[in-house]
């Protein structure tokens, strides 16, 4: 079986992204697929950016950067790279409708709109259930610099 074809849900999201808990805010890595790519993550009561019931603006920019190094990390899984760690160069026109609640689960959507040498820009929204409560624009500067010491493998 090629890395292509096994099916994603099969794939830890820690390895195809730099940041360890508890700082991880996605779950699963649902689709890639052209310049989409999708991710799921449920706000637990444990979430650092916890304010009582809700998540601060800081957990929903910080979910769309790691839809990002997702879909990064599964390019490099497929390439038989190292993940490489990733900054975020700007965030534009960020609309936060409303803070997601604990024990709701966020379906974030990302989609590439240009990616010129090591800089992407993308459009992303987040929904949970058919409710959009974040849309953003966000520039990512991908880096030289390994965010792991080996080519992560997926789990066979």
């Amino acid at each position: 079986m090629t890395i292509e074809n096994i099916p994603l849900s099969s794939i830890d999201v820690l390895t195809l992204i730099p940041q360890k808990p508890p700082f991880v805010m996605i779950d699963t890595l649902e689709s890639v697929d052209g310049n989409d790519t999708v991710t799921t993550f449920t706000v637990r009561a444990d979430n650092i950016f916890l304010e009582g019931d809700t998540l601060n603006a800081c957990a929903l920019i910080e979910n769309i950067a790691q839809n990002c190094a997702a879909r990064l990390g599964y390019i490099n899984l497929i390439n038989r790279n190292r993940v490489k760690l990733g900054f975020i160069g700007s965030i534009k026109n960020l609309r936060v409708l409303r803070r997601p609640r604990l024990g709701e689960t966020l379906t974030t959507t990302v989609t590439v709109l240009e990616s010129v040498l090591q800089l992407t820009m993308v459009s992303a929204v987040i929904r949970v259930a058919h409710e959009t409560i974040v849309t953003a624009e966000m520039k990512i500067a991908l880096s030289d610099i390994d965010a792991s010491p080996t080519p992560q493998q997926p789990n066979e």
